[in-house]
């Protein structure tokens, strides 16, 4: 009988590429399971590296002349590095970039008498915010354009020039930070977004070839969380039972990731350039109105700092804190910052003028 025919070498790079993977994975895994004080969560990993492994021996075996000897990416190094350094929780995005699965853990307490899962909706439901999300960045844009043209403004002021040329720096001011900031937005989210459907997709094939592995990788997971395995397996099974539903749970309880956050990167830059100029405006208002540069000054700082106050109310809604402290906070560092970039205005305009 003869040989079949041997693979081509975009099939061997293909297979070496999926060999890598699931060897760095089982790699990863082991030195993130190293790092967890929690036994629940080390067995998780533990169990992931394993099968990671087997995987990985499946690749080995159709390379021709075997798999290469395995070392490590510069970036998987980095990223174990900082795990140990920093802890697996604040390095859970890099991790998710690197395909890691089960770190959703991280988003509910691992404690036995959690309320788990029955449905795709209650899944959804832990891994949502509590609301308010496109309140709170409005809040904190329109806080950055007050704070930096406020800033900008009353250190063009002190250095004493005429009051059209504060009008200039201020609206200067608010085009470049309302565009830097949109600018800034647009490829955050659009990288996300990446990143999101890229993950996605690898799940979507992951799901189609290998139904029961992923199922187990599942019930892993709620085991991890406090839930008898035995019972954990039970719900994986029936979660993913329905095709139209199974993507949308292995995404959020394997990958940690949330499809309803695949925002538009168009929207959020605009959002972002909208909300940071309505912030940079505010100060800039009594010099839009023509007022001279001593009244001018005076009438900015004022509508400064009211905006401040308010801007520390409305945080409050988010932080939980005291409504009248979380005012006065944000009162407090706009006389720092804009005290301060005034006198830096007066002492330059002092040497230059």
């Amino acid at each position: 009988m003869t040989d079949p025919t041997p693979p081509t070498a975009a099939r061997i790079a293909e297979l070496r590429d999926s060999w890598f993977h699931e060897v760095e994975s089982a790699w990863l895994y082991r030195r993130l399971a190293a790092t967890e004080g929690e036994a629940r969560k080390q067995q998780l990993f533990t169990s992931l590296a394993n099968a990671a492994a087997e995987q990985a021996e499946t690749w080995a075996k159709q390379i021709p002349g075997g798999a290469p000897r395995f070392v490590p990416s510069v970036r998987a190094r980095v990223v174990a590095r900082l795990m140990e350094w920093l802890g697996p929780k604040r390095v859970r995005s890099a991790l998710i970039a690197l395909k890691l699965r089960g770190l959703s853990v991280y988003n509910a307490p691992a404690s036995v008498g959690h309320a788990m899962p029955t449905s795709v909706e209650e899944v959804g439901r832990s891994h949502r915010g509590v609301g308010g999300g496109n309140l709170r960045a409005a809040v904190f844009g329109v806080n950055d354009g007050l704070l930096s043209n406020a800033s900008l403004i009353l250190g063009v002021a002190g250095a004493g020039v005429d009051a059209h040329y504060v009008l200039t720096s201020g609206v200067a001011g608010l085009l470049a930070g309302a565009l830097s900031m949109a600018a800034g937005e647009y490829v955050s989210v659009r990288s996300q977004r990446e990143m999101f459907e890229y993950q996605i997709a690898l799940e979507a094939e992951e799901l189609e070839e290998y139904p029961e592995e992923e199922a187990e990788e599942l019930a892993l997971i709620y085991a991890a969380r406090g839930m008898e395995i035995g019972a954990a397996r039970t719900l994986a099974h029936t979660l993913i039972k329905d095709p139209k539903h199974a993507l949308d749970v292995l995404a959020r309880e394997e990958l940690g990731l949330n499809p309803d956050d695949l925002g538009s990167p168009w929207g959020a830059a605009s959002f972002s350039f909208v909300s940071f100029a309505l912030g940079a405006l505010l100060p800039l208002t009594p010099f839009i109105a023509g007022a001279a540069l001593m009244a001018g000054t005076i009438a900015s700082a004022t509508v400064t700092l009211v905006a401040l106050f308010g801007v520390g109310l409305a945080l409050s809604l988010f932080t939980g804190r005291n409504a009248l402290r979380g005012g006065f906070r944000m009162v407090a560092i706009g006389l720092l910052a804009g005290g301060a970039t005034f006198l830096i205005g007066r002492a330059l305009g002092a040497v230059i003028g």
